[in-house]
């Protein structure tokens, strides 16, 4: 009985090449550091990047108004005011609140 003979290009019967794609896709696919992975991390390091701008922004701001708050008095009675709806004495405070109509 005969086998058929296949036609295998003279590149894939060089062992040293032959090892090399294996060595591939092994890497690509099947180890813990595979590229599926690889791109999902960098995608998450990403988005985290962006929260940490946006985090370092309000760091920012919040840092300004509380200079501001500590610098003058005036300010500070404006913040308790307008945060925690503070009122002198024989004041009224009336709060609207906007409903959305949908």
């Amino acid at each position: 009985m005969k086998f058929p003979t296949i036609n295998v290009p003279p590149i894939l019967r060089n062992k040293y090449i032959l090892t090399l794609i294996v060595f591939g896709i092994w890497v690509g696919f099947f180890d813990q550091n595979n590229l599926w992975d690889r791109a999902k991390l960098s995608s998450r390091i990403k988005q985290l990047e962006k929260q940490k701008n946006h985090y370092e922004v309000e760091i920012e701001q919040n840092q300004r108004k509380l200079k501001e708050i500590d610098e003058s008095p005036e300010s500070l009675e404006k913040f308790a005011r307008e945060q925690y709806l503070m009122k002198k004495k024989n004041e009224d405070i009336f709060v609207i609140v906007e409903e959305d109509n949908e």
